[in-house]
Parts: structure tokens; sequence; C-alpha cells
């Protein structure tokens, strides 16, 4: 058996760039590497700025949305609807508090079927937990008005949606909480991290203290209280200042960082998606009212057996290309939430056949070009 070609072209970096050591030191030696440091203080400055709304940060997003779990209410057996195409950690938050999942199926942006959902909610509905893929976003309005009608809360899983927007309006900050991601693969990142919004004030004061071990340490730190005492459930999840750190040097090019990632998502929809058309594949595009932040460029194959050519069509050319989310509906766990008789096109069509390209800041446009190059020879070939 040949050995495997060695990956050239991955498919995602951390952006690169001078200036990020001095402010990691910077962190080291100022003494205070924990979390609810200086420098993490800054990015929830910086980033509550950007997005209009108080944001926390914390050690991950699959934290943040067990947070969020928290602060919706979650009791055993509450019915909790959310996406079979999306990451473990949007069901695995509702599930550690007991709720009976309700799987819903995507639409073709990757975003949740409000045409499903209107067949899901009841009276005994929870909460709804919107995933925004690829930082795109489903009709927020008619979702929020949806779950209106029954009374029940929007969570945003977010993690994919840093500077994307609704009618404007920021994603992650429409529901009730939202829920953001730093991790290495996103458009900007802490290593590992992530960040809850929360709008209500009561609901942020009590965000502070699930951070902080279920303590009062904010109010003790500030002098509002004598006494630093446990007051309610939490755990460990503040960011460490070093991550804040490394996380403060990218949003301070933020602009340049998505500029690029336009660029290269924007090269990639004018070379590819016509190529590719007569082979039955089509590019995850933009929904209306949506603004982008181009977290992905994603293309859906006609099922496993064609994704599964391109894939290693690509590899052997040492191009990374993977594709995303196993259906949560079929998985080993998910299963015991799966009604019988219950179907999900919309998720099956993806979770067979997309793919995604290589994107991140610094890609360069010879390396993009060959990955292009090689995705239009897979077209010759498979039509030949």
């Amino acid at each position: 058996m040949p050995s495997p070609v060695p990956i050239r072209i991955p498919f995602n970096k951390p952006p690169q760039f001078e200036g990020v050591s001095k402010l990691l030191v910077r962190a080291v030696e100022g003494g205070h590497t924990a979390g609810g440091g200086p420098f993490m203080k800054r990015c929830e400055w910086l980033l509550s700025g950007m997005l209009g709304a108080p944001l926390l940060l914390t050690s991950s997003c699959t934290h943040a949305l067990e947070m969020a779990a928290i602060l919706a209410g979650t009791e055993p057996g509450d019915e909790v609807i959310v996406p079979s195409f999306t990451f473990v950690s949007t069901a695995n938050a509702f599930a550690l508090r007991g709720a009976r999942l309700k799987f819903v199926d995507c639409d073709a942006f990757g975003n949740i079927s409000l045409e499903h959902l209107e067949t899901l909610v009841t009276g005994r509905t929870k909460t709804v937990v919107p995933v925004h893929y690829g930082g795109n976003s489903c009709d927020m309005e008619r979702l929020l008005s949806i779950c209106a009608r029954v009374g029940a809360a929007v969570v945003e899983d977010a993690a994919q949606a840093l500077r994307a927007q609704y009618k404007g309006q920021p994603l992650g900050t429409l529901g009730n909480v939202g829920c953001m991601s730093f991790h290495e693969t996103k458009n900007v990142c802490a290593g590992e991290g992530g960040g809850l919004l929360v709008k209500d004030t009561d609901a942020a004061i009590r965000a502070q203290h699930l951070r902080d071990k279920g303590t009062n340490r904010r109010e003790f730190s500030l002098g509002m209280t004598e006494k630093y005492t446990w007051i309610d459930v939490g755990s460990s999840w503040s960011l460490s200042d070093i991550n804040a750190a490394y996380l403060e040097a990218q949003l301070q090019i933020i602009g340049p960082i998505m500029e690029r990632r336009e660029e290269l998502w924007r090269r990639y929809a004018a070379a590819l998606p016509g190529s590719l058309a007569d082979l039955g594949v089509t590019a995850l595009g933009i929904p209306p009212d949506v603004t982008p932040n181009y977290h992905l460029f994603g293309l859906v194959f006609p099922g496993l057996s064609e994704r599964q050519r391109f894939i290693e069509h690509m590899a052997a050319r040492g191009i990374l290309t993977p594709f995303h989310y196993v259906a949560l509906h079929g998985s080993p766990f998910g299963r015991q939430f799966v009604e019988e008789g219950e179907r999900f096109p919309g998720t099956d069509r993806l979770s067979d056949g997309l793919v995604r390209l290589p994107l991140f800041y610094n890609l360069s446009d010879t390396d993009q070009d060959c990955v292009i190059g090689a995705a239009l020879e897979f077209a010759r070939t498979a039509a030949a």
C-alpha cells in the first residue's frame, strides 16, 4: 500500500501575524494568568461593544452552552428542540440537565428548518436552540415568533457566527442567550475559548456566579459584599488570561482577518460552483437578510460516494478537505431521542454530501489556486 501523501494545504490554521507573542509574554509577565485577568476584561469590553450586548468569556463554547442550559431553567424531562445537524455540544448541554431532546431538520443552508420546527413546537417546548451554521442563520424573526407563541426560550448557538448579522443585528444577540466559540477553528480564536451573551440584567448577574464556580466572587472583588461564598451552582468556566491575550491580538486586526476571509470565499465562489454543477454539486450559499462572516466555503455533493472520491482526490494532492457533522439522529447516543418514522432529509443531505475547502487568514492566493485547480481537475476527470 502506498504511503499517504503529506498534507501540504491544511483545512485551517489559526491566524498568524507579527505581535502575537508580545501579548502572550505580557500576560505571563503581568502575573495574572488565570481567569478574570486584564486581558480577559479587555476582550469582554471589545466584544461587548462589537456585538452591542454584554458578553462573558468562557473556557469554551461548550461551557457557554452548558451555562445557557442552566440559565434557561432546564430540568429533567423538559422538552428542548435542537438541530440534528450540529456539533454534539449543542445537544449535550441540555442532555446533561436531563432534557428530553427533539431533533429538528435543517434547511439547504444548514440552518434550522422552520417548516419542520412548526410541526414540533408545542406548549411543552421549553427551549429551542437554533444553530447559525457557517455564520449564516434562518429567518430569525419567524423563529422568534414561533417560539413566542408557545413561550419557549431561544438559545442561539452562534459558535461560528462572530461578526455575522441577521437584518443588521449581530447573531447571538436576538434570542434570550447566545453562545459563541473562540476555538482555533473559528475566524478569531483563543486557542480554546467561548463566550456567553446575556441581555437580561438578572440573568447576566447569575451567569457571573455560574462562571465563578457558583460564588459571589465578582461582588466580593468589587467590595459589594463582605463575604466570598457559595450562592449557586456553577463550575470553573472562566477563560485564562493567556488565552485571552491570544484572542486580543486577533481582535486588534479583526477587520483585515474578515476582509481576507471574504476575499478567499469569493474567489472560490467565482471559480467552482459552475464548473462542478454538471456533477450535481452545489455550493452552500448565503440566505436572504444575512450578512455573513465567511466562516466556511462548502460544496454539497449528491451523496457519500461522490464526496469521498472528491476528498480522496484532494488528499492525493496534499489538500485537506473535510466533511462536517455526522447527523445526531443517527448517532449511537442520539437514536434514543428519535421516534419511529421520523425523517431528516435536509440533515442527511448535508451530513452525507457536504465538504469544506481550506479557508483561513494566512491561506495564500497561490495555495488557494492549487485548491481550485485540483477541484477543477476532479470535475474534468469525473465528467470524462
